[in-house]
């Protein structure tokens, strides 16, 4: 490679870093504490045998994401925004933005219970006081990175980082069957109506409501003022970004299930809290991988509250069409989930199954933002140029119709 073309790969990998982030960001939504709940759950019931969804489900997000990006960019507007423009009148945008906050605040709930079980099992602390502390952890970050939202990329990027890391580890330690990992991660199955419900809940955990609304706009942010040609070099980062990032967010949720299944299922198959699990995981692999699967707990409850709070944030301001005062949307979000949070603990209700709920509820609620992303993607007067191609449309559509099609059958077979 001669001095002009490696020069020009530099400045290919330059332009690349400048842009990426929005995909880091997002991909927290796809190691947060639900995931720990579902994968944990689904791992320690029925071992390998769920791998399959959750493959499926990650790939199903990264398209999703892929196209929540993409109206960014093409549009200069958030999918927030762009509904609220749609729907013009109140009487249609109230309800749909009552409902989008549903979303958001069921998420931050499973995200501030993975903070307050961490500094319950990390530190000792007990889960009353935990669940004090821990609406702390949002306030913080965002506090510190607010001036720079660099700096905030660069957070998630060590977050990220520990999470990844700290479950590659587990699954050096573990030494899972590969020969049944690769099995049921290409072959479906589902054993029973449990087994549906908890696939309907890694669903839920993956392809998450509320970063389907937050991806538009941090791409929207990154491309503000830019021309068309600018916006088609950002459109294929932002799909280079989306593979990378979401590829590694989908190997770390399948090596939380794995850990699960190889720990749990062969003696422990109704493992019912997150503190068993730990203390389960000391005898097996040792004290340090307990603390670390407890550390990657912490990170993510951390990161993942702060992308619910932005997302939130997104999702008000899009939707009513006023700046709001982040501040103040970040201390509401976290304390309307303290109040439910420390009365469930008071009334002994087990965090793990708050946490598996929590992402069943967010399975059902996907339709918000997931139906009009797909019809707006394939607006041509909206997206000019970057419209989707039929084939992206189809695809999409078929994704769209099998998470329907199971929220419907867990309805009715388990009455939820």
């Amino acid at each position: 490679m001669n001095k002009t073309s490696l020069a020009d790969a530099r400045n290919k990998i330059a332009r690349f870093l400048a842009f990426a982030g929005p995909a880091l960001i997002i991909s927290i939504g796809y190691m947060d504490p639900g995931n720990y709940g579902t994968d944990i759950t689904g791992g320690a019931s029925y071992g390998y045998t769920l791998l399959w969804v959750v493959w499926l489900a990650s790939i199903m997000a990264m398209l999703l994401q892929y196209l929540s990006g993409k109206i960014g960019i093409a549009t200069e507007m958030s999918l927030p925004e762009i509904i609220r423009a749609r729907l013009k009148k109140k009487i249609y945008i109230i309800p749909y933005w009552l409902s989008a906050e549903v979303v958001a605040a069921s998420t931050d709930l499973a995200e501030y219970l993975g903070t307050v079980i961490a500094l319950n099992l990390l530190f000792g602390v007990p889960l009353l006081y935990a669940a004090i502390f821990g609406a702390a952890d949002v306030i913080l970050i965002l506090g510190l990175t607010s001036k720079r939202f660099r700096v905030l990329e660069q957070f998630f990027l060590l977050f990220v980082s520990v999470i990844s890391f700290g479950f590659f580890y587990e699954i050096f330690l573990a030494k899972p069957d590969a020969s049944m990992l690769v099995y049921h991660s290409i072959v479906p199955s589902v054993t029973n109506s449990q087994a549906l419900f908890v696939a309907v809940g890694v669903i839920g955990a993956t392809v998450m409501p509320h970063v389907l609304f937050l991806h538009s706009s941090l791409t929207r942010d990154k491309v503000s003022g830019s021309t068309i040609e600018q916006k088609t070099k950002f459109r294929k980062y932002h799909l280079t970004e989306t593979i990378i990032v979401l590829s590694l967010a989908a190997a770390v949720n399948v090596s939380i299930m794995i850990m699960a299944a190889v720990a749990f299922n062969p003696t422990h198959p109704e493992i019912n809290t997150i503190s068993e699990a730990f203390k389960i995981l000391i005898p097996l692999f040792g004290v340090s991988a307990a603390t670390i699967f407890i550390i990657t707990l912490l990170s993510s409850g951390i990161a993942s509250s702060v992308v619910g709070t932005l997302a939130g944030q997104s999702i008000m301001e899009g939707l009513l069409g006023k700046k709001v005062n982040p501040w103040l949307r970040r201390l509401v979000t976290r304390f309307v989930n303290v109040i439910p949070t420390t009365i469930a603990i008071l009334l002994g209700f087990d965090p793990l199954h708050i946490l598996v709920y929590s992402q069943v509820i967010l399975s059902i609620l996907i339709p918000l933002p997931m139906i009009p992303l797909l019809i707006l993607t394939r607006d041509r007067n909206l997206m000019g140029q970057f419209v989707n191609r039929k084939i992206t449309t189809v695809v999409a559509s078929m994704f769209v119709g099998i998470i329907m099609l199971l929220n419907i059958y867990l309805l009715a077979t388990v009455g939820f």
